[in-house]
């Protein structure tokens, strides 16, 4: 069933909308998989936060232009299915990962992390991205480091001297 110009308009609004926002985005062939497949597909990005969307071609060109994925649009070509990260850049790229190693036909074509277009191949790098909780974890280890290590030398000072003392003590003890 064809959609009309109103119906037309409204995707490429969403579409458009959602790739401003996007960190990131993978598109991927899907011909050969179920309804069922699709639907466990789209089960996994919900609870990933990743927007999956099967567009027209033509209709995702447009949704694309000024945004940082317009570097996809000339690669647009046969029934793709693209995903959207909203809240951290790997999120879209696990997904896809993790849906294609159980499904064969579920090829990913392209990527795209701010403005710059990836290959497909790369799409391991992109999955190891880290969320945002494991990179403010990071970042504070990162930010501790300094100040334990400044403590633990600190509280060496002390510790030495006692070990001296106990040396010194031992020694005369051992002497008497």
């Amino acid at each position: 069933m064809a959609l009309t110009l109103e119906e037309k308009k409204a995707v490429v609004a969403e579409v458009s909308e959602v790739a401003k926002d996007a960190y990131s985005a993978v598109a991927a062939e899907y011909c050969g998989l179920t309804v069922e497949e699709l639907t466990g597909l789209r089960i996994r990005a919900r609870e990933e936060n990743v927007y999956l969307r099967v567009v027209k071609n033509t209709l995702a060109r447009r949704a694309l232009t000024d945004t940082d994925f317009e570097c996809m649009s000339d690669r647009l070509t046969g029934p793709l299915i693209l995903a959207f990260s909203r809240e951290d850049p790997g999120a879209a790229a696990r997904v896809a990962k993790d849906f294609a190693k159980e499904h064969d036909k579920f090829a990913v074509t392209m990527l795209a992390v701010g403005g710059e277009l990836l290959e497909p191949g790369d799409i391991d790098r992109l999955a190891k991205l880290p969320t945002r909780e494991q990179a403010l974890s990071m970042l504070m280890s990162v930010m501790q480091a300094p100040v334990a290590k400044f403590v633990r030398t600190l509280n060496e000072v002390p510790g030495k001297l006692v070990r001296t003392t106990a040396a010194v003590r031992d020694q005369k003890q051992q002497a008497a």
